[in-house]
C-alpha cells in the first residue's frame, strides 16, 4: 500500500511571496523557476529579491511551454539535466505545476509550487494530467511527485480574474460526486472512508461559502471564507484521493471532460467549468432524479458554473460528433473508475439530458459567467 495524500509542506498567507526565499533555502542555494509567462510576471522579480535576500540563486526562468505534454516534459528535462539546480519552482495553473511534477520526478529535484490560482489541486497531487500540444486529453502521467512545498500568497490568488476560483469551485465539487461513485467498487477501509468523510467535508464547504468566496474576489477583499475556499481546493481536495488512493479516483465527470476536449470549439473553458458540467452527465448516468439536478444547477448559477453546451461553445453536434464523444469518452482511464460499465450511448445520452435540463434552467437564476 503507498499513499501520498500531499505536499510535504504548504503554507498560505497574505504577502507570502516576499518571504518565499525564508522556505526555499532549506533545499539548496540554486534555484530554477518554471511557469506561465503571466505567472512569471507576477512571481519572479519578488521572489528573485527574497532568494537573493536568503542567498538563493535563481539560475534560470523557462517557460513551461503551455500544456502539460510529454514534448514540454522532455524539453524541460533536457534543458535542466546538466545544469547544477538545486530546487525547481514552479509558478503557475494547473497545466505548469503539472509538467513540473514530472520535470522534477525525472530529474529527482526538489519541487516548489507557487500557485498563481486557485483552480484545481495539482499542488497537492502526485500525479500529472498529460494532453497533447494542441490541449486535447492524452492520458494520466504517474512518473511524477507531489511538490515538496507549497506556498501560497492569497494575495496573487485575489488579483488572479474571478473565473479562476469559480473554475477551482467546480472541479473542487467533482471530489464529492466521484468520490461517492468509485468508492463503491471497493472494499471500505479506514482510508478511503477517510477520504470519503473530507470529499463529503469539501462539498459542504463549497456549498455554504462558495459565493461568498466568489464575491469577496470581485470585491477584492481577502476574507476568511475565501481563504478556506482556497484552501480547499488546492491542497484539502487533493488529500481525498490520497487518502483513498485508487479507491477514491475521479470517475465519470472527469471522463466526460476529457472527452469534451475532442471539440476545439471548448479549449477557451478552464477545466473545473468542463468538469462542473461533467459532473451534471455524470449524475445522468446514475439516472439522478432532474430535481437534484437543478438543485445544483442553481448553486452553479449562484457562482457563475456553466450547465450547458453552448455555454462552453459547443453547438450544433453531428451524429458523427456525437458518436465519436461517446466512443472516446468510455476509453478514458477515468471511466474505469464508475461501479458499472458506462457504454458509448450511455455517454450520449447522459450528456444530452444533462444540456436539456441545463438549457430549461437558463430563464432563472444567474447564467454562467
Amino acid at each position: 500500500m503507498k499513499v501520498t495524500v500531499g505536499p510535504a509542506q504548504y503554507i498560505r498567507n497574505k504577502g507570502l511571496l516576499e518571504a518565499a526565499g525564508t522556505y526555499i533555502k532549506n533545499f539548496g542555494n540554486s534555484a530554477a523557476l518554471i511557469g506561465g509567462h503571466t505567472s512569471k510576471e507576477i512571481v519572479e522579480v519578488s521572489l528573485r529579491k527574497s532568494l537573493s535576500e536568503h542567498g538563493v540563486l535563481l539560475k534560470h526562468s523557462l517557460w513551461y511551454g503551455g500544456e502539460s505534454s510529454e514534448s514540454n516534459i522532455d524539453r524541460l528535462v533536457a534543458d535542466l539535466r546538466d545544469e547544477k539546480i538545486d530546487v525547481l519552482i514552479v509558478a503557475g495553473g494547473g497545466k505548469a505545476i503539472d509538467t513540473v511534477k514530472a520535470v522534477a520526478y525525472q530529474l529527482n529535484k526538489p519541487l516548489v509550487a507557487i500557485p498563481t490560482i486557485a483552480a484545481t489541486c495539482a499542488a497537492a497531487t502526485p500525479i500529472t494530467i498529460l494532453y497533447s500540444n494542441e490541449g486535447e486529453f492524452i492520458g494520466i502521467e504517474r512518473k511524477s511527485k507531489a511538490p515538496d512545498l507549497v506556498l501560497v500568497d492569497s494575495e496573487i490568488i485575489m488579483e488572479a480574474p474571478v473565473r479562476f476560483l469559480i473554475a477551482g469551485i467546480g472541479d473542487t465539487l467533482a471530489k464529492y460526486f466521484e468520490t461517492k461513485s468509485s468508492v463503491k467498487k471497493a472494499t471500505p477501509t479506514a482510508l478511503n472512508q477517510t477520504a470519503i468523510a473530507i470529499a463529503g467535508q469539501v462539498y459542504q464547504t463549497l456549498l455554504q461559502i462558495g459565493k461568498e468566496s466568489v464575491n469577496a474576489v470581485r470585491t477584492q477583499t481577502v476574507t476568511k471564507e475565501f481563504e478556506n475556499v482556497i484552501d480547499t481546493v488546492i491542497l484539502v481536495s487533493g488529500s481525498v484521493s490520497g487518502y483513498g488512493g485508487d479507491d477514491c479516483r475521479t470517475a465519470g465527470a472527469h471522463a466526460i471532460y476529457s472527452g469534451l476536449t475532442i471539440f476545439p470549439e471548448v479549449h477557451h473553458t478552464y477545466h473545473g467549468e468542463i468538469v462542473a458540467f461533467g459532473i451534471l452527465a455524470q449524475l445522468c448516468m446514475e439516472n439522478t432524479s432532474d430535481e437534484e439536478l437543478k438543485t445544483l444547477i442553481s448553486y452553479y448559477q449562484e457562482v457563475g458554473l456553466p450547465f450547458t453546451l453552448q455555454q462552453m461553445g459547443i453547438t450544433n453536434l453531428s451524429d458523427s460528433q456525437w458518436r465519436r464523444l461517446g466512443d472516446i469518452t468510455v476509453t478514458i482511464e477515468d471511466m474505469a473508475n464508475m461501479p458499472f460499465e458506462v457504454t458509448p450511448k450511455m455517454v450520449i445520452e447522459a450528456v444530452r439530458r444533462a444540456d436539456e435540463i441545463g438549457n430549461g434552467m437558463l430563464t432563472t437564476g444567474v447564467s454562467a459567467q
